[in-house]
């Protein structure tokens, strides 16, 4: 007798295997070849391409809860979750309803991918990152381990952000009616890099190439290929040439 609980219009592609104690919810799909661990739930309608790992614990399509005085998470029809092919999630990984996972993007143990957000192919969301609700993360997008990106934030393709990063969504701190007309997250434009610690404030603008140093506090827009670092972050320097994006013959 299975010690799993797999409703029975559940489609499983050919070669995939499943562990012990787990529970996949009606219309279900899982692709072929695809390697899913102990004690993984997976909510209704999920669909999940082929060859893809997840390990025990995880949670995929889970609805999202929405407490009486919450500003950001709505009461809404929500698309069942895709996870793309190739891709790897981690132990005790929460995947909401409404997020689209792109092909070979990892996502590793014991991170949060809220509802209503995308990953571009070949993305990296590190241990314990936290990827808040309506979040556009591109293709071969980094994200170190600890990082947090804020509700309404668009990252670009090669992004990169180190560990501990911190994203705002809010000026008003959660006080006065204001603060709704001007809920908005970071931009963080195509080859930019965030260093560890970094603070963004909200509604900026980290611009083409740009980086940010190590411990900075970002209080306005940074300019496009500049290093910029401090409390507050100024711009201090150019990128050098070999750094950039445009100089490292990577393919697209």
């Amino acid at each position: 007798m299975s010690s799993s609980i797999i409703a029975p219009n559940v489609t499983i592609g050919i070669g995939s295997r499943y562990g012990e104690f787990c529970h996949f919810a009606d219309n279900v799909k899982i692709g072929s070849g695809c390697e899913i661990g102990s004690h993984v739930v997976i909510h209704e309608g999920t669909l999940i391409g082929d060859k893809v790992r997840i390990d025990d614990g995880s949670v995929i399509g889970k609805r999202p809860m929405k407490a009486a005085n919450t500003a950001v998470t709505r009461d809404e029809d929500l698309p069942p979750t895709v996870i793309g092919s190739n891709g790897i999630i981690g132990t005790h990984v929460i995947i909401y309803r409404g997020a689209e996972i792109g092909n070979r993007v990892l996502i590793a143990d014991l991170a949060t991918v809220r509802e209503n957000v995308t990953v571009g192919d070949y993305t990296i969301v590190g241990r314990g990152v936290a990827v808040e609700n309506f979040c556009k993360i591109g293709r071969y997008v980094k994200l170190e381990t600890n990082a947090y990106i804020t509700a309404y934030s668009e990252l670009e393709d090669r992004v990169f952000v180190a560990p501990c990063v911190a994203t705002s969504n809010d000026n008003y701190v959660g006080r006065t009616e204001e603060r709704f007309k001007h809920f908005k997250g970071v931009t963080i434009k195509k080859g930019a890099r965030i260093g560890v610690n970094a603070t963004i404030l909200p509604g900026l603008v980290i611009n083409e190439d740009s980086l940010v140093a190590a411990g900075a506090i970002v209080t306005k827009d940074t300019p496009a290929k500049k290093i910029c670092a401090g409390t507050p972050a100024r711009a201090i320097r150019d990128v050098p040439p070999e750094q950039l994006l445009e100089n490292q013959n990577w393919k697209d």
